[in-house]
């Protein structure tokens, strides 16, 4: 195993933040599947507000219809989908428009969002990694991500 293969498994394993910007996606996915982790995937490319990037994640992670669609309902649906799984869990929002005006004050209480989730999961015996994969036209879900 390389040693960004154990960097990587590593990371999984305790959780939290991901924001390489040379994150080879396929290595990501075969590690979280082989810790078993659920990987959810969301497709931020068309989000350039809050409430459009709460509602992509909502659909991935198939969140109830009685989603709040605020932070605190963001935090607390990730939490209840933490617990659910065996070993915890990856959320990967792909091309997130960070930048956009609509966005950009939003993108750092996202973030804590997923640090909080991060310290909900460890207290509870789980694992919660997130990748903010910033939107530069150049990363595509699915692809190796190169500088």
């Amino acid at each position: 195993m390389s040693s960004n293969a154990r960097n990587l498994n590593e990371c999984l394993k305790t959780g939290g933040a991901l924001a390489d910007p040379d994150l080879d996606v396929k290595a990501l996915l075969q590690a979280a599947r082989q810790l078993k982790l659920a990987v959810y995937e969301v497709d931020c490319s068309r989000a350039k507000s809050k409430s459009a990037v709460l509602r992509a994640i909502a659909n991935a992670v198939d969140f109830p219809e009685h989603f709040g669609g605020n932070l605190d309902a963001l935090y607390d649906c990730l939490c209840d989908t933490v617990l659910d799984q065996p070993a915890g869990m990856v959320l990967a929002l792909w091309q997130l428009h960070q930048d956009d005006p609509g966005l950009s004050g939003h993108a750092a209480a996202i973030a804590q969002v997923g640090e909080d989730v991060v310290e909900f999961a460890r207290e509870n015996g789980k694992a919660f990694t997130f990748v903010l994969d910033k939107a530069d036209g150049a990363a595509e879900p699915g692809r190796t991500h190169s500088a």
